[in-house]
């Protein structure tokens, strides 16, 4: 959870996680580990490739659309 978000009201972060797969927030060590996988050699394949590191938020408004 970024600081920004912290200081926001529990309601507030409620409606956030809600479409969240996960439903919860990802720390900065979760985004870390996909930075560092995508920077290692086990990805040296991977490419041209959108990876969202989101709870499972894009997968949900893509099955919901408004």
């Amino acid at each position: 959870m970024t600081p920004l978000l912290a200081k926001g009201t529990p309601e507030r972060r409620r409606e956030i996680v809600a479409p969240q797969a996960m439903s919860r927030f990802g720390t900065p060590e979760e985004v870390a580990a996909a930075v560092v996988w995508l920077c290692s050699e086990e990805a040296s394949f991977v490419t041209g490739v959108a990876m969202p590191v989101d709870a499972g938020s894009v997968a949900w408004l893509s099955a919901h659309p408004y």
